[in-house]
């Protein structure tokens, strides 16, 4: 067994199972644990971002659909709201696949699964297939979607607390990347006059590539079982159920608007194809870079603070798109989205940073300690990432019939915006009343059944 303040020696670049993880320990993290860690965050993204580019691929299939394959606008925000919907279905049980078959071993299975909705969609695109069928394959790619929970997960159990802030904003924001850089590599398959088989052709290889490198560079954590009482817990708890919430507001508007974007430019005014390619891939490109440094902000100033203000900035981001809606000023327009997709990329590093220093709280509110309370912080938060991930990514199913119903009712997303306006105003109280608001009771929300505790502040979280 090791000593406390020793570090263990690492484990074999095979990647097989590490049996000591302590990454709280300073020790073991400056002679071990960070280049581990920072090793098996860098194929983590790698998966995760192609992954991203899987669920989000009809978002870029749609605009090379043109009349002739006899689609509405309406199927078409029918489509992309269906993959959505799956993409976070599927992020509850990619949580608990990492305890199950250990975090190296998932990221080569969902790897490899994404060949399926990428060889299918390869074989029916082309005009005459019938929307049923579309339908059927965009569904299929909705397992991409799930690769972020897993990938979360694992890397959450990886990095000591005062790290996770930067280390999830990384993970996260280089699979987010994986939505522009499809909708980049569509824009130049257009412009050469290519098709969405060429696109679909090139992702193939990628996705083997990502296989493989996870089975040869990648590890899996003994110490992270599988833990249906924590599943349990976590469902429990106000927190989870709260920061799903807020998470809606952040990353359901960034994947939302990366799936409707395009769209609406094509609806709204007028774009073509390449018109809209040449556009819609700068705001999720921005709102994926930034996402690291919101979760350095909230390491550095408190991700309350940081997600309270940046839903302002979202909010006043919404107001000039609807007043530019109104005014159909493309130029107003474009400019407003794309500021609503780096404060989106923003707002998701700082309230995923939020989670593990809510359960960090409470660990010592129930008067915890060390190794103790950081082993608790990292159970319940590492089961609560799938289903605050889960129902965030619910936002983005919103937003796309949302748009779908504006459209059939005004004919245009004016009528969606104002909707947005009003929700990132509920997720800006509801973040002060429960996070920062001074006067609120300093006990954690829990349920109605657990003791008060000592009081604790989580004006840091």
């Amino acid at each position: 067994m090791t000593s406390p303040g020793t570090a263990p020696a690492p484990p074999s670049k095979g990647g097989r199972w590490i049996q000591h993880w302590d990454p709280e320990n300073e020790t073991f993290w400056n002679e071990t644990g960070e280049k581990v860690a920072r090793r098996n965050l860098f194929f983590s993204v790698l998966s995760e971002h192609i992954g991203f580019s899987i669920w989000t691929l009809w978002s870029v299939l749609v605009l090379f659909m043109g009349p002739e394959y006899g689609l509405t606008p309406a199927d078409k925000f029918m489509l992309t709201s269906m993959v959505t919907l799956v993409g976070a279905v599927v992020r509850v049980p990619y949580t608990f696949a990492v305890a199950i078959f250990g975090g190296r071993n998932w990221t080569i299975i969902s790897a490899g699964l994404l060949l399926v909705p990428t060889v299918a969609a390869f074989t029916v695109m082309e005009p005459g297939t019938s929307f049923s069928t579309f339908l059927l394959v965009g569904l299929l790619a909705g397992i991409g979607g799930g690769n972020f929970a897993s990938s979360m997960t694992n890397i959450n159990a990886f990095f000591p607390l005062r790290k996770k802030g930067w280390a999830l904003g990384l993970n996260a924001g280089g699979g987010n990347i994986g939505v522009p850089v499809i909708q980049l590599a569509a824009l130049a398959i257009i412009g050469a006059g290519g098709g969405p088989r060429v696109l679909l052709g090139i992702y193939i290889p990628l996705i083997l590539v990502a296989a493989v490198m996870a089975a040869l560079f990648m590890d899996n954590l003994e110490n992270v079982k599988n833990d249906t009482g924590a599943a349990k817990d976590a469902a429990r708890d106000a927190h989870t159920w709260i920061m799903s919430f807020l998470y809606i507001g952040t990353f359901g508007s960034f994947i939302g608007y990366s799936f409707a974007f395009g769209q609406v430019l094509q609806n709204q005014f007028g774009r073509t194809p390449l018109e809209a390619a040449y556009v819609t891939f700068i705001g999720p490109l921005l709102g994926s870079l930034i996402r690291p440094l919101g979760g350095w902000m909230a390491d550095k100033y408190g991700g309350a603070k940081i997600s309270l203000w940046n839903y302002v900035g979202m909010g006043v981001a919404t107001a000039v798109l609807i007043g530019a809606s109104m005014e159909k000023s493309l130029a107003l327009f474009t400019a407003a989205f794309v500021v609503l997709f780096v404060l989106s990329g923003l707002g998701n590093g700082s309230t995923f940073k939020m989670i593990p220093g809510i359960f960090q709280n409470k660990a010592l509110a129930k008067g915890l300690e060390g190794e103790a309370a950081a082993a608790y912080g990292r159970r319940l938060s590492g089961a609560s990432m799938g289903l605050i991930g889960a129902v965030g990514a619910l936002g983005g199913v919103g937003i796309n019939l949302a748009f779908r119903q504006s459209f059939l009712s005004y004919g245009s997303g004016t009528g969606a915006f104002v909707a947005f306006l009003a929700f990132y105003a509920v997720c800006f109280v509801v973040t002060w009343a429960v996070y920062l608001r001074r006067t609120a009771p300093r006990v954690p929300v829990t349920t109605a059944t657990s003791e008060a505790k000592p009081q604790l502040s989580y004006a840091k979280v």
